[in-house]
């Protein structure tokens, strides 16, 4: 049985590649006096599979790494509101981020703006000129607000970053436009 196994086995590798022999072999010839001729072993031409070798592009998910923010004590702008009739106060961090690649950025929160129950945090992203290489870098700037629960909206003026993290956010390319449709506002912050 194991026999037929092996020899099938080699039936099968011998059939599946086609083999054409090129040349005939030639025995050396020899000569009593010990001289002898170089011989030829015989050569073939084998026909495999065909394999092509190339590129094709798919989506696939690749891991990328950020850079992470270090914390630091820093003095940060504190802002104490007080409202009519709104009862108790919260203390929150209002915190805007973006992250940026190409070159550097900078990020400042410039001024917030009240009207009814929104509190419309506006600040400014600006390109600087030294290039980040293939890095990205996350930038933020913080304000910490004591005040009744508000909704808070954050409107940045500048080009919005091409990265997904900056997706939270409303972009405008003029503020005066923007602040032209608030009805009743007030400027409580500026920087």
């Amino acid at each position: 049985m194991k026999k037929f196994i092996g020899l099938t086995m080699i039936i099968l590798l011998i059939s599946s590649c086609d083999i054409q022999q090129k040349k005939e072999a030639k025995l050396p010839e020899v000569e009593v006096d010990i001289d002898t001729e170089a011989g030829q072993l015989p050569t073939f031409d084998v026909d495999w599979a065909n394999v092509n070798v190339g590129t094709k592009t798919r989506t696939v998910s690749i891991p990328k790494v950020v850079v992470v923010m270090e914390e630091e004590e820093v003095e940060v702008p504190y802002i104490d509101v007080d409202m009519p009739n709104s009862g108790d106060k919260e203390e929150l961090t209002l915190r805007v981020e973006a992250e940026v690649d190409g070159k550097e950025h900078t990020i400042d929160i410039k001024e917030i703006i009240a009207t009814g129950n929104n509190l419309y945090v506006v600040s400014k992203l600006e390109e600087k000129e030294q290039s980040l290489g293939d890095k990205k870098l996350r930038i933020s700037d913080q304000i910490i607000l004591n005040a009744p629960d508000l909704n808070v909206k954050h409107i940045i003026l500048g080009e919005k970053p091409n990265r997904v993290f900056n997706d939270e956010y409303k972009y405008v390319k003029d503020i005066n436009s923007f602040k032209s449709e608030l009805k009743n506002a007030k400027v409580i912050f500026t920087k």
